[in-house]
């Protein structure tokens, strides 16, 4: 007689991690863009989670408006980018931890909305780790602590495709920040994590990130897989 009372589980779905250090913005946009190319033409590849860390730079989301920009754009003090990730302007320097996620959400929800509100949870999990609090703001997309806001989002989707993703300052230099609107918010000022816990380092918050997103996303990470 067949015992029916027990039915295994199956296996979650996997996310491959790719780990880099500081990389020029142009060269991971490259990379995101042939990532999701080869997911649109085959999507059977598993997902990706890369995590990295830009020098200095400012990107323009695709309608981003240009008020927001407090210096010519011919004259930029860092380089300036303009990508198809929706939102306004922002700044990506070392000490911030960056996360474009590359995922097929039809394995998860086809849903924009639940999509940034997971990437959202995502921080959220991280900064309970630390024992601080984060806030959403009804009507507006992010993180933050206190009033600072510490992570951004922004993303592009196609065919339920992701790239793009999220922005956490862990500890940078913010002053980049006083040459934009960061994100079109005039009236919310922007903030690092080690405002907070002073000690704090990038390196020491990517596993807390894998394992943050691992939980929200409910996959399998698997690190540097080739």
């Amino acid at each position: 007689m067949i015992d029916r009372s027990f039915v295994p589980c199956s296996r979650p779905r996997r996310c491959v991690v790719k780990q880099y250090g500081c990389v020029p913005y142009a060269i991971a946009l490259a990379e995101q863009r042939s990532h999701l190319e080869q997911r649109l033409q085959d999507p059977s590849l598993e997902d990706l989670l890369l995590l990295l860390e830009h020098p200095p730079v400012y990107t323009l989301g695709t309608g981003s408006d240009l008020a927001f920009v407090k210096f010519d754009p011919q004259q930029a003090p860092y380089e300036l980018h303009r990508t198809e990730r929706g939102g306004e302007v922002t700044y990506h320097c070392p000490g911030q931890l960056v996360g474009y996620p590359i995922l097929n959400l039809r394995h998860y929800q086809p849903d924009l909305h639940w999509y940034l509100r997971q990437l959202e949870a995502v921080i959220l999990h991280v900064l309970a780790d630390y024992g601080l609090k984060g806030d959403r703001i009804p009507g507006l997309t992010g993180v933050w602590v206190e009033g600072y806001k510490v992570a951004a989002i922004g993303i592009k989707v196609k065919r339920w495709m992701t790239m793009h993703g999220f922005a956490l300052n862990v500890c940078p230099d913010l002053r980049g920040f006083e040459r934009i609107t960061p994100c079109g918010i005039t009236d919310r000022p922007v903030g690092s994590l080690s405002q907070f816990i002073p000690t704090l380092t990038v390196e020491a918050v990517r596993p807390k990130i894998i394992s943050a997103f691992a939980h929200v996303f409910g996959v399998e990470m698997v690190e540097n897989l080739k």
